[in-house]
């Protein structure tokens, strides 16, 4: 164990809103290595619930544009949203989550949603370490990417990297999490994906 003894938060001091919002991770996390691969990959399976040629346009379903409903509204995502997403993903090292531990913090996160599906938005998400010389911070970052991936609407653009300063390799981390071929490469490795399926399994 690299850090026995990190900082912890307690879990009710943690910024939250509680409020119901629909996601598009699914309860379970069976699918997750195709969940990623499949916003991330050339195609996608037919019957992959993640993939974004299975959200129906609605000015194409035959219904009218000035019909009531709600299905042309686009969420909002803003910093918070995020880090509700995140910060109950669990250390893989200890039995606390990114948030209890820091790893992840609010003030950390930023957003850019300009609720246009022709125009990207994007989200930054830095991380700290417990350590300088964490050597799973490459799997926590990985983790909090497979999370967002599989959450997000497909218009967001994700950049996962390491906190200036917080970590002794943070340059060649950085490069690993925001590579799209490494990370597909990386949810090849069933070991991996255990571990990363271990640690989401506390995600809500």
């Amino acid at each position: 164990m690299d850090n026995e003894n990190p900082t912890i938060l307690n879990a009710s001091d943690l910024p939250s809103r509680k409020r119901q919002i629909k996601r598009r991770l699914p309860s379970g996390l069976s699918n997750v290595d195709m969940g990623l691969l499949s916003s991330i990959g050339p195609t996608a399976e037919p019957n992959d619930p993640f993939s974004t040629g299975n959200v129906s346009d609605p000015l194409s379903s035959g219904e009218d544009e000035d019909s009531d409903g709600d299905d042309f509204d686009v969420e909002q995502i803003d910093e918070q949203e995020i880090y509700d997403l995140i910060s109950t993903i669990s250390d893989p090292e200890h039995p606390l989550s990114l948030g209890e531990l820091a790893v992840v913090n609010l003030p950390h996160i930023k957003v850019t949603d300009n609720q246009d599906r022709s125009v990207m938005s994007h989200v930054l998400v830095e991380i700290t370490p417990t350590i300088t010389h964490c050597s799973l911070a490459t799997v926590i970052g990985l983790g909090i990417r497979v999370r967002l991936e599989q959450a997000l609407p497909p218009r967001f653009r994700l950049d996962v990297r390491i906190r200036e300063g917080t970590h002794s390799t943070a340059d060649q981390v950085n490069k690993q999490l925001n590579d799209k071929e490494r990370v597909a490469a990386a949810c090849e490795n069933e070991s991996l994906m255990a571990v990363l399926r271990k640690m989401l399994e506390t995600c809500k």
